[in-house]
């Protein structure tokens, strides 16, 4: 064995020069457990960084491919795991940052980036000599003593290999490049015009009387907003903590078509932010991508390392589910038109009258008014109530941090220690929207965890939100919704956190979109039951717990509106299975091709996809091309599993030993149903999932 191979792979960093060593992202922090040193970076230090980074990079894989001894996985795996590992540490801090605070050095350094990125992918799996190794590892892998986790990450670095180009000619090699290369600045360019036209949108307005139905808290925040704009008046936009509350109690129509409208036609304006072209240029690039590779579909390539395995697999789930859901929606639309009806409308429901008369149809059926509960749900409440249920089910407990350095001042730091007090991870939260920041929520690494080869590290996560910000007489209160998402983003955390993996590669939410799911969907059941409201769900005021009489009016219309909810979601999957199940986009058009998929699934005009092509950042600059279909596919997993902790006890810390060491601490370092069969005991049902959305009783 070449040991000198190995230190030299996994060694923190190389010899540099002093200028060099001021570079915070070059040196390991010295922050305990590695926490990023937030306080020391400036934008400028990015793009040295990740020079540097590259150049070790290259550099450890260089000494791996001219390693002269046999192939095991300790000096050719293992040197593998870690061979980027100040680049990674770069990178995490930069895409986070990118996410949720970039300015224009950052955007600048991004796309000059991306093209550092390819080419240094392609320097590996396009390794011959490295491949050669890694494909003789694979070829024996069944006799070589591994265990099975070490089995699951040489599987997943051979599949790296052959879907990075590895087995192509050097001709296709190279057009391999050019695809990735440009499908990363196409990738840019949509997130850009997104966030910037979300951005652009402001509804002004001056004549209060237009406002009617709109709360006073929601009036307060719409003034102070137009006064940081300098404008009279109430300032509106399209961000969700906004838009949706406006829809539900605005009573002025026109508004509310205005409102919707701006949401739902960003970056289909035919302006400096349209998406259409780039749309089509990316799923005309990864089909080629996946006919270079030997796939039919990029579809097919996606979804062969999934739990789904096969595009019909995927799309068979969300068509039954389809067929129960439709016919829900649609009697959720006439009972809204009837009370337009009654109240003398003379008008038909259209898209953006369905939140308006859903809340009238709420309030009517269940006399649940949604905005009463909100003054239960502050942010601290409701994260206290993660914690609690986190801290009883897996024996946790999450100790606050105010000496950690933020990128942010809104941002929030924790410790989670386990049982007998050990360091588990740090958590960080950032919760509030701001204009650099892109919509919706997500969970993601700092740094990341592994223990091996006499080296370890926990990790670091972060969950991302995008509430309204507190006032100076409001703190930031939640809807339903929302509290569902701080549980599920939560639900993401806790993977990350509570990993217990040897290897990055299968360690903590490294694992299959569909799979992932599960862990964050999971926890959303808590936040709504009944027995947990009462022990998180306080007034912000008079600090007296949420009512009886009024969890039972929210119980009583769970499953409203679950028509609704579940055609934009099934819809948003198929549109998506849809654009990547396509084998020609010579003649592709967006907006046409979206109206025909909406027209062959017979889905109704008054219901739009969840998010339509042009900002569907999910598929076009995230992961999950052809996989939106995870969160169906996940929610069986889900619903299934939490009526385990319903038959034991929704707070059994046995049944959450069970599903910690099964599930949470396991990330894909076996086989993911064999996991969910010892957890569960049996496969998933999937009537769990029709039950819990209303679909069927």
């Amino acid at each position: 064995m070449n040991k000198t191979i190995i230190a030299a792979a996994v060694a923190a960093v190389t010899f540099m020069s002093c200028s060099e060593r001021t570079n915070p992202l070059l040196v390991e922090s010295n922050l305990p457990y590695g926490a990023v040193e937030f306080d020391k970076i400036s934008s400028s230090d990015y793009m040295p960084a990740f020079k540097e980074g590259f150049r070790e990079y290259k550099e450890n894989i260089d000494k791996i491919a001219a390693c002269t001894d046999a192939p095991t996985f300790r000096n050719t795996i293992e040197p593998l795991e870690l061979c980027d590992k100040m680049l990674a540490r770069v990178s995490s801090v930069f895409y986070n940052l990118m996410e949720t605070d970039a300015d224009d050095i950052m955007k600048e350094t991004e796309e000059k980036v991306i093209p550092m990125e390819t080419e240094a992918n392609s320097y590996l799996y396009m390794n011959d000599a490295i491949f050669n190794r890694i494909k003789t590892l694979y070829d024996s892998r069944e006799s070589i003593g591994l265990t099975i986790e070490q089995q699951k990450v040489l599987e997943k670095y051979y599949r790296r290999f052959v879907t990075g180009g590895a087995l192509l000619d050097d001709k296709a090699k190279e057009r391999f490049v050019e695809i990735q290369n440009r499908l990363g600045e196409l990738r840019i360019k949509y997130a850009k015009n997104v966030l910037d036209e979300s951005n652009a949108y402001v509804l002004n307005v001056t004549d209060i009387k237009r406002l009617e139905g709109i709360s006073q808290d929601q009036l307060e925040a719409a003034a102070a907003r137009a006064r940081e704009q300098g404008q009279e008046g109430w300032s509106f936009n399209v961000q969700k903590p906004c838009w949706i509350p406006f829809l539900q109690t605005c009573k002025d129509r026109d508004l509310r078509e205005q409102m919707y409208k701006a949401y739902y036609t960003r970056g289909n304006n035919n302006n400096e932010f349209d998406n259409k072209e780039i749309i089509k240029e990316t799923l005309t690039l990864r089909l080629e991508l996946a006919r270079l590779l030997g796939y039919e579909t990029f579809a097919d390539f996606v979804l062969e390392d999934r739990m789904a395995k096969t595009p019909k697999a995927a799309y068979d789930l969300l068509m039954e589910i389809w067929k129960y859901a439709l016919p829900q929606a649609k009697r959720e639309r006439d009972e809204m038109q009837k009370i337009i009806d009654a109240e003398g409308g003379n008008f038909q429901l259209e898209a953006w009258d369905w939140w308006y008369y859903a809340e009238k149809l709420r309030k009517q059926k269940y006399d649940l008014d949604e905005s009463q509960l909100m003054p239960y749900l502050s942010l601290d409440n409701v994260r206290k109530g993660s914690f609690m249920v986190a801290e009883t089910l897996f024996g946790i407990k999450f100790r606050k941090v105010d000496n950690l350095p933020v990128y942010h001042p809104s941002v929030e730091t924790w410790e989670c220690l386990d049982a007998d007090g050990s360091h588990l991870a740090y958590f960080y939260t950032d919760c509030f929207v701001r204009p650099t920041k892109r919509q919706g929520a997500w969970m993601t690494n700092f740094t990341y965890e592994y223990n091996f080869a006499g080296q370890s590290q926990r990790p670091t996560i972060v969950n991302v939100c995008n509430f309204s910000l507190p006032t100076d007489t409001l703190p930031c209160l939640l809807s339903i919704d929302d509290a569902r998402t701080v549980f599920h983003e939560f639900g993401h955390a806790l993977h990350g956190m509570l990993t217990q993996c040897h290897y990055i590669t299968v360690a903590g939410t490294a694992t299959p979109n569909d799979f992932v799911e599960m862990c964050s969907q999971i926890m959303e059941h808590w936040a709504i039951e009944p027995a947990i409201l009462k022990q998180y769900a306080f007034h912000y005021k008079t600090g007296e717990p949420i009512p009886d009489n009024l969890i039972e009016k929210m119980q009583n219309a769970g499953h409203f509106n679950t028509g609704f909810e579940t055609v934009e979601l099934v819809g948003a999957a198929l549109l998506d299975m849809e654009y990547h199940m396509l084998t020609d986009y010579s003649d592709f058009d967006d907006q046409k091709f979206e109206d025909q998929i909406s027209a062959k699934l017979g889905m109704i005009p008054q219901i739009e996809y969840r998010y339509r092509g042009t900002f569907f950042s999910h598929i076009f600059t995230n992961d999950y091309c052809a996989g939106y279909y995870s969160y169906l596919w996940a929610e069986v997993l889900d619903c299934d599993a939490f009526q385990c902790f319903k038959e034991e006890g929704l707070l059994n810390p046995e049944t959450g030993k069970r599903y910690r060491q099964n599930i949470l601490e396991k990330g894909s370092s076996d086989d993911l149903m064999e996991l969910y069969r010892r957890f569960r005991g049996h496969d998933p049902n999937p009537e769990a999932m029709l039950r819990n959305r209303g679909l069927i009783k």
